[in-house]
């Protein structure tokens, strides 16, 4: 059985459940039994691995003794024990020697809950979850991935918004260019369910990780950060997954709540790949956080403040933003020139329509910059769709060899991308032309003129397209105006 179809069979018999409402609560129940069941294929292999191996969690709340027979507890006895022994024993773990894997999983479990009432359904969820993965087989840990995009396309029809799966071959790719090497702290601020994180620890491992120690080093060099509780039950489950066996430094926490100002030299890092929630407004107050003449309560537009504010002097940043960011006025164009003022913007890649459906109907852009220089001419690239693909879609998403022809054009940035040429797709603007055009980054390729469709397919999607687009900004004006009346009030 495939994983989603082993996902959307366990949200099945949960929606027999009296207890749980709503997509939502089922996505939640069942985040925290994964969480459970891949700590214990991981802790397999820790024992493996070190005989002194022990375990923070005690005996009778491992996956292994309660859960992993498929013929064990069940009914009212499962339910009890989960309610009176396994939340709270979770909930309030006390560490042995210090152990900081405790702490991980009380973190975890801290807004976690379960909501299903029938012991007897709830031993089917289990072991459906025991029967469908097993997290210590190799090429099933990346299907982990299509995990996160079937749980995430649920949050969307549960009405969250603003949750993004990132294509992995955007994250590789992005990873890729930014190349973080050994020894370097590598953040990403709004790190959701830690895609970029994950990639970043495969480069890594792939380029520089020779032994023992270079692993430990890799390990305290990953930092992520994300608000929403449920994203960050996932990004922990997922960095243990991809063995940072101790993910302390995943927080579960606002990044843009902290005032810039509070930010010192130790709290900046050499490497930011990030993909910041847009559309969204923040909260009242979260922009008193930022000096005045950045302050707005877009999403996005205030985590590209604080991501050059913690970028070092020849810090790397690679960076997801919508077309808005790119054309926008007013305090949008400020922020723009400071990031060119304080950095050098040196490649922008243009991504078609449909690289975030089915989330998001809004055109992307990649913005890559080192911190410590200023902008002297940015290079942009018109990422085309492959021969025969007039979208993306489920069945046929962006893959990362699409990305073969920017990685042979980029060069390199020690002789200032020398190499570069014009081309169909590529083409270069002078800082100068920039400022004239008002820190205006909407520049169309010069290379092809406007190519007209007349295919329905395409026309209906784009009209889709636009009429997302046009959700999105009638979304934020309206909570924009019940904010302003609700401070006037």
């Amino acid at each position: 059985m495939s994983i989603s179809a082993t996902v959307k069979a366990i949200q099945d018999i949960m929606r027999k459940d009296v207890g749980v409402d709503g997509d939502a609560q089922r996505i939640g129940q069942l985040v925290w039994m994964l969480f459970l069941k891949i700590y214990d294929d991981r802790e397999q292999e820790w024992e493996l691995l070190d005989e002194d191996y022990v375990s923070p969690l005690p005996e009778n709340l491992r996956w292994r003794n309660w859960a992993a027979d498929t013929e064990g507890i069940t009914g009212d006895d499962l339910k009890d024990f989960i309610d009176t022994k396994l939340f709270p024993g979770l909930q309030n773990l006390s560490p042995r020697g210090g152990d900081k894997r405790a702490f991980v999983i009380k973190g975890v479990f801290e807004d976690a809950y379960n909501y299903m009432k029938s012991g007897q359904l709830i031993r089917q969820v289990i072991n459906k979850i025991e029967e469908g993965i097993d997290f210590n087989k190799a090429q099933e840990r990346h299907l982990f991935g299509d995990i996160y995009e079937q749980i995430l396309k649920d949050l969307q029809s549960a009405g969250n918004a603003g949750e993004y799966y990132t294509p992995r071959a955007v994250t590789q790719f992005m990873v890729e260019r930014v190349n973080p090497r050994l020894g370097e702290q590598v953040l990403d601020p709004a790190c959701g369910t830690g895609g970029f994180l994950t990639s970043a620890i495969e480069h890594i491992r792939k380029n520089d990780v020779k032994t023992v120690e270079d692993e430990k080093v890799l390990r305290a060099s990953i930092h992520g950060v994300e608000k929403k509780p449920l994203p960050h039950l996932l990004a922990t489950t997922n960095m243990i997954l991809h063995g940072i066996e101790v993910p302390t430094n995943i927080r579960h926490d606002n990044t843009l709540s902290r005032p810039l100002i509070s930010y010192g030299p130790k709290d900046r890092v050499d490497v930011i790949v990030t993909n910041p929630p847009f559309g969204g407004i923040e909260e009242d107050g979260i922009e008193t956080s930022f000096p005045a003449t950045f302050r707005t309560r877009e999403t996005a537009d205030l985590f590209l403040v604080l991501i050059t504010h913690l970028l070092k002097d020849g810090g790397r940043a690679a960076v997801v933003l919508p077309d808005g960011t790119l054309f926008g006025e007013g305090i949008k164009t400020r922020i723009k020139e400071h990031l060119l003022e304080a950095c050098d913007l040196h490649t922008v890649v243009r991504l078609p329509n449909g690289v975030f459906n089915p989330y998001t109907g809004i055109r992307t852009n990649l913005l890559f910059f080192t911190k410590g220089r200023p902008t002297r001419r940015t290079w942009f690239y018109d990422h085309p769709y492959p021969a025969g693909v007039k979208s993306y879609s489920k069945t046929k998403p962006m893959r990362v060899e699409e990305f073969g022809p920017e990685r042979e054009w980029w060069g390199t940035e020690a002789d200032g991308f020398a190499t570069r040429q014009p081309s169909k797709f590529a083409w270069c603007v002078d800082i100068a032309e920039i400022k004239a055009k008002n820190y205006n980054l909407d520049f169309r390729n010069p290379h092809q003129g406007e190519a007209i469709s007349h295919d329905p397919d395409l026309l209906l999607k784009h009209y889709s397209d636009i009429q997302a687009a046009l959700a999105a900004t009638r979304d934020q004006i309206k909570a924009a105006l019940a904010a302003a009346l609700e401070t006037s009030a």
